[in-house]
């Protein structure tokens, strides 16, 4: 390319050089030719554009909502479910899914309860920690995982005793040994009222 530029027709050669790499390579078929990059570019410009119409649209969406929630009064948003606390079901606990004498799945049963006792299934975050607190400092917290609003909806668990979330964690390489009681702590927050709520379980082997 050096010697290129050094000729009388530089430009020219400088230009065709630049094309060449715009192109990916002069005289190689397995490259994109120009009207092909074109195509492409046309196609990946179509694509943007969708996605953007579709983002917009959802955004529109998520708007009038915000308006429609923000306007209720509030004996009519509280009607919607007034969320009172969460609850640990006594299920709450290790398990040995495999039956190979290790307890390797934390499986979490939590249940929202509004203020007519009744359980609802809230749509939310949630957040479980799992705690030895018989050790020291940061040695204490085994594991701690974050559920999703849209992972929790698939969660629901309902029988024609209880419902509640029913939520599995694999703790096989944190869990040792369950010889010892351990703690469960679990923080929802609710999508609708935006309250905070905190419950803990102590499990023992």
């Amino acid at each position: 390319m050096y010697k290129c530029i050094r000729h009388p027709s530089s430009v020219i050669c400088l230009l065709s050089s630049v094309f060449c790499l715009f192109a990916a390579g002069c005289g190689d078929s397995g490259k994109l030719t120009p009207e092909q990059q074109i195509r492409a570019l046309k196609r990946e410009n179509r694509q943007l554009h969708e996605q953007l119409q579709q983002a917009e649209s959802q955004n529109q969406q998520l708007k009038k909502q915000v308006q429609v929630i923000s306007g209720l009064p509030q004996d009519k948003f509280d009607s919607l479910y007034d969320l009172k606390t969460i609850k640990l079901t006594r299920y709450t606990n290790l398990y040995d899914k495999d039956k190979d004498g290790r307890k390797e799945k934390l499986i979490v049963y939590v249940q929202p309860v509004d203020v007519e006792d009744d359980e609802v299934k809230a749509s939310g975050t949630v957040d479980v920690q799992l705690w030895d607190l018989s050790k020291e400092g940061d040695k204490s917290l085994l594991g701690q995982w974050h559920v999703k609003p849209d992972e929790l909806k698939k969660l629901w668990f309902d029988t024609f005793l209880t419902a509640n979330y029913r939520l599995a964690f694999d703790v096989n390489d944190i869990v040792k040994s369950f010889d010892r009681p351990l703690t469960v702590k679990v923080t929802f927050t609710d999508y609708v009222s935006g309250k905070v709520f905190e419950e803990q379980k102590v499990i023992k082997p």
